[in-house]
């Protein structure tokens, strides 16, 4: 941008400054392309740098107009320098337009010429795999940490992060009861100051693609610190939950804000439906430990509805199981948050291609944001590279099978468990109780053999369920092939 037009875009932007809103739209059209008098209008993650995903039909949608509002019937034509090839829409009546592409392999940079009469062009775009990153908190963390709450190796990670191959955009925060048309924000490589203020837990998914695919990789990440689950869900999917009370007015919003369900579809997940990409990774259910009695259907239904809304089948859908805490901490009354994380192991036999990555060993009693962020996004990584990306030799996370009852003994099996199954800090472990009909939980003796848990108790003769980890806090201890094993029980008390 040169000093007259930069000037001049100073000077309105000051006699807008009483005008938020008009001043966003005037700023978001002169930034968005680089000729000044462009008609069209793009949203902002249509933008320089961006990363589209690979060999795939890519939507492509703007407004033919300076401003929202539209010009109908207004040709459009886009050009892709990969390939020479054009494609036109014409303008709807609210002046949008939408395009598909089709894109190469990995690769780039490349060029997107827009032309309505008068031309525009993104440039630097990168052909690679594309994430959506979402949830509360635990995802939104920066790499900077929160106030006297740091990410554990996060010096030395910004020392070494400098990819231009690893493109990142951050959404901003928007709680809306209606759908919005843009999340603003811009595309950035790879370096100290992106990765600084981007989620942590995204960046080390990303950055363990790049390394293990050798492909451009772009981040979308769309989250908000304290949202519920029901924050992200259109009105119709909710529906089906008698227990959670829709927003009506504008009240209900400003009391609410991202605890307020279909606030954040509205306002973060809307803008963005549509935007090519592989799949999405997601870590929340802190805000759900008040309400775990029903998160797995609510959850599910939630990964069912994205995938609908964006009309790209069932792409793989990644997640966090929320990491041990002391909720007591919080003044939300008594709750178990291993109830949560039961719910939340429940939604990968109720979803297809849906995969939970375990936190057992990665939490912080005295912090609902544990520092090991790494482990979060690693082994998510995991979970995609093995899964959607088909690489060998990865690690497994064993998960709760069933139990037998040998007289005072319980014999406890495990699904994905081809390595056997250990204790990380000897050969027994503290976390393994065990009740008999009376329904009391007594300490257990334990000990493993290849990849069973054998569990026993000198005051329960007649065993009937067992139980691991089954506590708000604890420091989960069973192991497999590296991996931590989710808390379980065998009983349903």
């Amino acid at each position: 941008m040169n000093f007259s037009l930069r000037t001049a875009l100073s000077s309105i932007t000051y006699h807008l400054s009483f005008r938020p809103k008009a001043a966003l739209a005037f700023i978001s059209f002169f930034l968005s392309f680089s000729p000044a008098g462009a008609r069209i209008v793009l949203p902002m993650f249509f933008s320089d740098g961006m990363v589209l995903q690979q060999q795939a039909e890519v939507r492509l949608w703007g407004w033919a107009d300076r401003f929202y509002g539209g010009t109908a019937g207004r040709t459009v034509t886009v050009t892709t320098s990969w390939n020479g090839k054009s494609y036109t829409s014409t303008s709807d009546s609210d002046g949008r337009f939408e395009i598909v592409v089709q894109t190469p392999v990995a690769g780039g940079p490349y060029d997107i010429t827009f032309n309505d009469g008068e031309q525009s062009r993104l440039r630097n775009v990168l052909i690679g795999e594309v994430w959506l990153c979402s949830g509360q908190s635990n995802m939104e963390m920066q790499m900077k940490g929160f106030k006297g709450q740091p990410v554990e190796g996060a010096t030395e990670e910004l020392l070494q992060c400098g990819d231009s191959l690893l493109r990142l955009f951050y959404a901003g925060r928007q709680a809306r009861l209606n759908p919005h048309r843009d999340a603003p924000g811009s595309w950035k490589q790879a370096d100290a100051a992106s990765v600084r203020n981007f989620s942590a837990t995204a960046y080390y998914f990303g950055k363990a693609l790049r390394r293990t695919l050798g492909v451009p990789v772009g981040l979308i990440c769309t989250a908000y610190g304290g949202s519920a689950c029901e924050a992200w869900m259109k009105d119709e999917w909710l529906r089906d939950f008698p227990q959670v009370q829709l927003p009506v007015t504008a009240t209900d919003l400003q009391q609410r804000q991202q605890r307020c369900p279909t606030a954040l579809y509205n306002g973060q997940l809307s803008p963005l439906i549509g935007y090519g990409m592989r799949g999405v990774i997601w870590y929340q259910g802190e805000d759900n430990v008040t309400r775990a009695d029903y998160y797995a259907p609510l959850f599910a239904r939630m990964i069912q509805g994205w995938r609908s809304e964006w009309k790209q089948g069932t792409f793989p859908f990644y997640y966090c199981q929320i990491a041990p805490y002391d909720y007591s901490l919080i003044d939300w009354g008594q709750y178990n948050s291993a109830l949560l994380r039961e719910q939340q192991a429940r939604v990968e036999a109720m979803v297809d291609s849906c995969r939970m990555a375990v936190l057992m060993d990665a939490g912080l009693q005295y912090g609902i944001h544990p520092r090991k962020k790494r482990q979060a996004g690693e082994r998510l990584a995991i979970l995609a590279l093995a899964n959607t990306y088909g690489v060998q030799g990865l690690p497994e996370f064993a998960a709760y099978q069933s139990v037998e009852f040998h007289g005072d003994t319980a014999v406890v099996a495990f699904s994905r468990s081809r390595e056997w199954v250990y204790f990380e800090n000897g050969p027994t472990s503290n976390n393994f109780e065990i009740a008999g009909s009376d329904r009391v939980f007594h300490p257990a003796q334990v000990w493993t053999s290849r990849n069973r848990v054998y569990v026993r108790s000198s005051e329960v003769p007649q065993p009937v369920a067992v139980r691991y980890a089954f506590h708000d806090w604890v420091v989960g201890d069973l192991m497999h092939d590296g991996l931590p094993v989710s808390s379980f029980r065998t009983d349903d008390w």
